[in-house]
């Protein structure tokens, strides 16, 4: 069986991507992936049902939600 990514499919593919994504986001979209990836052995690497130090996530939808909650108080 041929490996996927053993000939020019492999080329098509990159410049595929390329012109989906264009150049400009793709180091973007590889961080993220990187992040997510990242978060996900953390959550699996933690015993369940115990919370650890919060994993850095700064920028994502949850800050800006719980940036809109009102806070309660003086």
């Amino acid at each position: 069986m041929k490996a996927l990514f053993d000939s020019p499919a492999a080329i098509i593919l990159l410049l595929l991507v390329i012109v989906l994504f264009g150049a400009k986001r793709l180091p973007d979209a590889a961080r993220s992936v990187g992040r997510s990836i990242r978060i996900f052995k953390s959550e699996l690497d933690a015993p369940s049902g115990t919370k650890d130090a919060p994993v850095n996530t700064a920028g994502t939808i949850g800050d800006a939600i719980d940036s809109e909650k009102p806070h309660s108080g003086s």
